[in-house]
């Protein structure tokens, strides 16, 4: 006998979209290596803007020794070398390629590498130590304080020679409005003293080539 076909049962009901349980979105995918690393090497990572902006009126140490040959003396430092600890570190500023061009290191040095400095007989300081965005920043009752505070901390190192980095701000400082690059008549706590260009990436005045010059000058002289 045969049996009579079963009828199809109904489709189970759906359950509502909005009652589906929400399903894990896929996890962000990580940058590379390389792209990572574009806003400053491992070794030497850039300080954000906020970073540079909360330096402002902070100090850096300065690099000093005993028996330097040369001791180089800023303005003062920029909010980025200021945020990173290291003199001259603001991206532009021409200050270690033109240190390498001159003869005075044997290599070009990273601005982190400022520690080796001191075995070749070379320092650094400023002429006030406060960072500001511009040097023009600095009034003129800062900059000739500087340069009573720069002549005691020559007098008390005695380095070999001085050279100031802006031939501007040593005439504010030290009150010589006429002086001119180079060797100066005058010393400083005792030691002998010669005005460089300012290494700034906003000297528009002086390109690497004529920094280099300079510096060699200074080098050929303190040999």
């Amino acid at each position: 006998m045969t049996r009579p076909a079963k009828s199809p049962e109904p489709p189970a009901p759906q359950p509502s979209p909005a009652l589906q349980a929400p399903q894990p979105s896929p996890a962000p995918r990580a940058r590379s290596a390389s792209r990572a690393r574009s806003a400053g090497s491992a070794d030497f990572p850039r300080p954000s803007a906020e970073e540079v902006a909360a330096a402002a009126d902070r100090t850096i140490p300065d690099l000093l020794g005993p028996g330097l040959r040369v001791l180089f003396s800023g303005i003062n430092p920029s909010l980025y070398s200021a945020a990173t600890g290291h003199h001259f570190a603001r991206p532009g500023n021409r200050f270690w390629p033109a240190l390498h061009g001159a003869g005075f290191t044997d290599r070009l040095l990273h601005p982190s590498e400022q520690h080796l400095l001191p075995a070749l007989g070379l320092g650094i300081t400023n002429v006030v130590a406060r960072a500001t965005a511009r040097a023009d920043e600095l009034s003129p009752a800062e900059l000739i304080e500087g340069g009573a505070l720069l002549t005691d901390r020559v007098r008390r190192n005695h380095p070999r020679h001085l050279a100031i980095l802006g031939v501007t701000a040593y005439r504010a400082a030290f009150g010589r409005p006429k002086a001119k690059l180079g060797p100066q008549p005058d010393e400083i706590g005792g030691v002998g003293v010669w005005v460089l260009p300012n290494p700034s990436g906003l000297n528009a005045h002086f390109q690497l080539p004529a920094l280099i010059t300079e510096f060699r000058r200074l080098y050929e002289a303190t040999a």
